[in-house]
This record gives C-alpha cells, structure tokens and sequence, in this order.
C-alpha cells in the first residue's frame, strides 16, 4: 500500500493572523451547496414527482435504485411493528437508549412563551408553536443510518410535531434495513417512504396522495448532493432545516495528545465518505508526521480503506500554526460541522470557539460518541455554514406567532409615530387607518375604555 501523505498548509509564519492567510481562506470558503447541474436534475425530478406522484417516485427507483423488491413504496403499521419485534435484543437496547439520551437533551430546549408590555395598552406576545408536519430523510442504500433518524425523529416529537414521515431509501438488493425500520416502530412514525435522493425530497414536500402521505411542512435531514439540491429547491414553499454538504471535522491537537488517538479521530471522520475533510491543526510537525504515521498503520487494517483513502487524498489536510491561539483562529474560519480540541489547558481554547457545529473536548471524547451515544444531534451544518447556524434542535421543528393587543389608550400612543413614519414613506392609507379610529368623538370614547370584545383574551 502505497504511503499516506496529507497534503500541508504552513502557516507558522504567519503567527496569529494565520486565519487570514489567502490559502486558507480559499480552504475555508467551501460552501455546501451542489452544482449547477445537480441542482437543474433535481429540479427536473421535482417537478416530475409534483406533477405524477407516486407513478414518478417507481419510476426512479427503478432508474436510480433506493425501492423495494416487491414495488412498494410507503411501510406503516404492521411492516414497523414487525420490524421492532424482530430487532436483536442488544440492539433494541442500545437504540432505546439512544432515544433516551437524545430525549432528555432535547427536553431541555423548548423555547417559551413570552408577553411584552411596550406601552400600557399594547401588548405583545411572542408564541412559539410547533409546526403540524415534518418530512425527514434519513440516509440510506449502501449503509443505513438508524441513529440518523433518531436524530430527526426524537427533537421533533419534543416539540409537539403532529405528523412525522421518514424517507429511506433501501439496499441495493432491494430490502429496508431492519435496524433502520425497527428504530422507526420504536418512535412510531407514521409512515416509512422507501426511496432516495430528489424524488424522496419531492415526496416528503409534495406528498403521496394516492398512497395517504400529505405534504410536509418542514422538510430536515441530511443526505448526499441530490439530497441537499432537492431541498435547495423546494426551500422558496417548503421549509428546510438547512442545505448538508459532505460530513467534515478538524481536530486542534498538538502534544501532549496521542497520535494515535488523534489518527483514529480523523479516520472516523474521513470514514463518512470520499469527499468528507478531515483536517489536523497542530504547531508541531513531528506531531503532525506521528499522526500521519499512525493513520498509516491503521489504513492497513480499515475494513473502509478505500473509501478512507479516497477522502484523506482528496481533502485531508495538516495545517501547521505559530501557536495554539492561531490555531483557535484557524478553526473559527473554517467553521467545521465537528470540531475535537486535545490541548493542555483545553477549556481556554473551548471558550474561544465561535464556528464549529459540534465540539468534542479532550482526549475522552471522540466524536463517534455523539453520533450515537451523548444525546447531542449529530444533524449538523457544514460547509462553514457553522458561522450562522446550529444543530438540528427543538428549535428547529417550531416557529414563533406574533401576536398584538392593542387597546384605545395604547394606539393613541402609538398614534404621532404611525402618523408621522406613513406619512413621511408616502403610505397614506396606513396613517388613515390610524385616524379612521378617531374621526368620531362617539367611537374615540368607546375605543379608549379598553381592549374591547373584539380584542378579548
């Protein structure tokens, strides 16, 4: 087997404005979204799907692969009921406790309800409701991912969703895994959609009328470039959680740490697939060449090798810095979906992080224990959309109402701004449906006694 070598980023000179450094930028500035021609396939499937339904969804399955053996397309009721009474006693246990851990995570993040007086006689309340459907995919075909809809699945039934419909797609040989489909009866989804790609996004938007799947209202999950294309797509009348690029993680780490820790934390990350980066930020080059060492030794034995090559050759990466407060900033920049810090005085590095979906601190915390086990989401954003968003969350399966009381005394309060504002954006018809309610003295002195019925609680 020919030698692992990383390619190499120094930016020791740099000292702390390594960050800024242009080939670091351009490394950093990835973006998770497809391209173009991916997006104008997946629209083309959309549209198909929205227009035939379910006869389109066979037809790609046949095309593209992702259906069943025998053509269906939905499984509920028995088929997941079945699929629980089958699962191997350990892995029952193991996939209960995952739900157990995510719950009670997710039970800590139901937002409230909150009311504001702003003057007396306006009130403003800010309600959050969680929306009535969720479509969520899970990946699938060549593996599955049962702890994928967990993570899809579990927040969302904290919050309230009413309807929640899973799209997988099955093996190539053309069966569900039973894992999969037995973790989907333990959280009792109401329907399984068995297909991959676009046209299960198309399904999940659009739903399967003839079939009894309704349209969604928020379409989550993560999946590979026509996954994320399709929910591109639909984003202009279906929501998304956001759009997930290839599966990514740097590891900050320089000595103490062991290589072959740190090794074993990047192959698990470049495990996710060819195109996923995982990337080393250290100070130390005979560190970085120890760690390089170590991947070695271990790809010799990977039952993944290939796959593991293909994404370490393509996008792994060591980045050399001045000093860990560079490599802090490094980090920050790019902004990875997993983020493992191994330093001594590892919690001053921790409070310093600004981008990173999720953070795994110290030698004990690989970050396949949150793919599984922790309870923390493992849906995470990538592509450096780490900047501006989080997780998937509770938060994520809701949406706030503004609601606004307004009585007599308070909108003669209000009254001069609204005139003057309108009138100064030419909205006359604004300002006068403020001093149509005071043309009358008769109906000035009715409005001013209070909220009236029209504005009851």
């Amino acid at each position: 087997m020919d030698r692992l070598s990383l390619a190499r980023l120094d930016l020791r000179a740099a000292g702390e404005a390594a960050a800024a450094d242009p080939a670091l930028v351009k490394l950093a500035r990835r973006g998770a979204v497809p391209d173009p021609t991916v997006r104008a396939g997946a629209r083309e499937i959309l549209e198909t799907v929205e227009r035939e339904g379910a006869d389109a969804v066979a037809l790609y399955n046949a095309r593209f692969g992702g259906g069943l053996a025998d053509g269906r397309l939905v499984l509920r009721g028995e088929d997941l009921a079945r699929a629980v009474a089958d699962l191997d006693p350990g892995v029952r246990r193991a996939l209960e406790a995952a739900i157990f851990n995510v719950r009670r995570f997710a039970s800590t993040q139901l937002p409230q309800t909150a009311t504001t007086i702003i003057v007396p006689g306006v009130e403003l309340e800010r309600r959050w409701v969680p929306v009535a459907s969720v479509g969520a995919y899970v990946p699938g075909g060549g593996a599955a991912y049962p702890s994928s809809l967990i993570m899809t699945v579990v927040p969302a039934q904290v919050a309230g969703v009413e309807s929640i419909v899973v799209a997988s797609p099955a093996a190539p040989d053309g069966t569900m895994d039973p894992v999969l489909l037995g973790a989907a009866g333990l959280l009792g989804v109401d329907a399984v959609v068995v297909a991959g790609g676009a046209q299960a996004i198309g399904t999940l938007a659009f739903g399967l009328p003839t079939l009894g799947i309704g349209p969604a209202d928020l379409v989550v999950g993560p999946g590979n470039a026509w996954v994320t294309a399709a929910k591109l797509e639909i984003s202009g009348r279906t929501a998304i959680d956001l759009p997930a690029g290839p599966s990514e993680g740097l590891v900050i780490a320089t000595p103490p740490a062991e290589p072959d820790r740190i090794a074993a934390d990047l192959l698990t990350q470049a495990e996710h697939g060819p195109d996923s980066p995982a990337i080393l930020v250290t100070t130390d080059p005979e560190f970085a060449d120890a760690v390089e060492a170590a991947m070695q030794e271990r790809l010799v034995r990977a039952p993944r090798r290939e796959i593991l090559r293909q994404a370490l050759g393509g996008h792994g990466r060591i980045v050399l810095v001045a000093n860990v407060a560079a490599a802090l900033a490094v980090a920050n920049a790019y902004a990875p979906e997993h983020l493992s810090v191994d330093v001594p005085d590892v919690e001053v590095v921790v409070a310093g992080i600004r981008n990173a979906g999720s953070v795994f601190v110290g030698p004990w915390a690989p970050e396949s224990a949150g793919d599984y086990a922790t309870g923390a989401n493992h849906v995470l954003p990538t592509g450096g959309l780490a900047r501006g968003r989080g997780p998937l969350a509770v938060e994520t399966f809701g949406k706030y109402l503004q609601i606004q009381r307004i009585s007599g005394d308070g909108l003669a309060l209000l009254r001069p701004t609204i005139n003057a504002l309108a009138t100064a954006e030419g909205l006359f018809a604004h300002r006068d449906a403020v001093e149509a309610r005071f043309a009358d003295t008769a109906t000035a002195a009715a409005a001013t006694s209070g909220l009236g019925s029209g504005a009851s609680r």
